[in-house]
Formats: structure tokens, C-alpha cells, sequence
């Protein structure tokens, strides 16, 4: 499941830097997070970077994208291009 940053985002700009993936970009107003380069860091971390360092936890599960454990580390190989 892809995450996403809920309109109590303060623009702090901590996640940017910490997504392996590069799927978080400065939004109109706030922080956004593009589906189709979130792994939630698997295939990188063991937790969510941009979750662990966000100071008001505005990042969240986007329901919208349910995918299991084996899609997210399939999306990680296609965006680094590691084979599995």
C-alpha cells in the first residue's frame, strides 16, 4: 500500500530527503507522495523513513493503493532496477 500526506502536512520538508525513491515532492501546499514510486521503503528499510521522521505524523496508508508485501518489493525492483 502506498502511503500519502494528509492536509495537516506543516511543510517542514524532513520526508523529502529520507524517501529512497524519490516519491515525495513539493505539492501546491502541501507535501505529496506519487503511488507509483512509494514502496513504503521496502526493498530499502525496514520501516517507513518518511513516517519515522515526520514530527506531525501526517503520513498515512492510502487505501486507495492496497498492495501486499510482494507487490511493494516488485515495484522496488522495477524502480532500481534489481533483480530478484
Amino acid at each position: 500500500m502506498a502511503l500519502y500526506i494528509t492536509d495537516e502536512c506543516i511543510n517542514c520538508d524532513v520526508c523529502e530527503p529520507e524517501c529512497p525513491n524519490g516519491a515525495i515532492s513539493q505539492g501546491d501546499e502541501i507535501y505529496v507522495i506519487d503511488p507509483n514510486l512509494c514502496t513504503e521503503c521496502v526493498g530499502h528499510y525496514e520501516t517507513s523513513q518518511c513516517v519515522e521522521v515526520c514530527p506531525v505524523d501526517c503520513i498515512l496508508k492510502d487505501p486507495e493503493y492496497e498492495e501486499t508485501e510482494d507487490q511493494l518489493m516488485e515495484k522496488y525492483r522495477k524502480i532500481t532496477g534489481e533483480a530478484a
